[in-house]
């Protein structure tokens, strides 16, 4: 499905009802708004991880413009801040008040700034393997360095120089890097999600070439009075643990819990504990 909001036009999709049985009468669940990483990819990287879910609340996919099936435009406008505006906007367009929000990695980024900007529109947040200053990429080239190989490194400074030459090229880096993101790499799964996957090169250079440099969230977060989960990785390299130990703090009541046996993709390496605790924070 399309929505055309603002100046683009965005891809969403939605997964379980929204009205239930319940005894004697129908209960509507909440929804869950999932936002996702990158930039540069697209939702399709939470089915069916996040599926599960659906028993609970009703999820509400979406890619960011210029990324997956939503629509391409001006290079220009794959800002963070329009990014926010356009989450806004598909809240609006599907007539909810109040929604949930899970965001992982730059979904992170674009769920602690909406939270931030519209703090009375979220009632849950969850902000996963994320970070709120640009400084995680600096940390992140030191991790790479400390444990990648040869290849990956030079692999991994193409993406801090935003500096993809193609769309095959971000898929071939996904598949050099498997084993930084991911403590039980499967090389298989890995490579069916990413034959599923819509990729942009521009999307992905605009931010790491650009305003992911400057990124500066902290300072906004004590806005945030959305009940908070923070969930960070022991072995992430992208998003190390101490920026999700930071954001956490900033955040008036937050639960933080840090994964101690994965890597950024916390999904694919703790799955089961993954689920479980966002669906206890969900619905306790």
């Amino acid at each position: 499905m399309r929505a055309k909001i603002r100046d683009t036009q965005i891809y969403f999709d939605v997964e379980g009802a929204g009205l239930v049985p319940d005894g004697p009468c129908m209960r509507e669940k909440p929804v869950l708004f999932a936002v996702h990483g990158g930039p540069g990819v697209d939702h399709t990287g939470y089915k069916p991880s996040l599926s599960p879910l659906s028993r609970h609340v009703q999820i509400v996919y979406f890619d960011h413009r210029g990324q997956g099936r939503s629509a391409r435009g001006d290079i220009a406008s794959y800002t963070l801040e329009n990014n926010v505006a356009d989450m806004d906007a598909l809240r609006d367009y599907l007539g909810l008040e109040k929604i949930a929000v899970l965001g992982g990695s730059y979904g992170g980024i674009v769920a602690q700034a909406y939270a931030a900007q519209y703090p009375d529109r979220v009632s849950h947040l969850i902000l996963s393997v994320t970070a709120s200053e640009g400084l995680c990429l600096s940390r992140a080239r030191e991790i790479l360095n400390e444990r990648g190989s040869p290849e990956q490194i030079q692999w991994g400074n193409r993406l801090f120089q935003g500096a993809f030459e193609s769309d095959e090229q971000v898929k071939e880096f996904f598949q050099v890097m498997g084993t930084m993101y991911s403590v039980k790499f499967d090389a298989e799964q890995a490579k069916l999600k990413r034959e599923r996957s819509i990729v942009s090169k521009d999307a992905i250079n605009f931010a790491f070439g650009g305003f992911l440099r400057q990124l500066s969230l902290t300072e906004s977060l004590p806005r945030i009075k959305a009940r908070t989960l923070v969930i960070g990785a022991r072995h992430d390299w992208i998003c190390a643990p101490e920026f999700s130990e930071l954001v956490a703090s900033k955040i008036d009541g937050a639960m933080l819990h840090i994964f101690e046996e994965s890597g950024h993709w916390v999904a694919a390496d703790q799955q089961q504990a993954y689920l479980e605790l966002i669906t206890n924070f969900l619905t306790s």
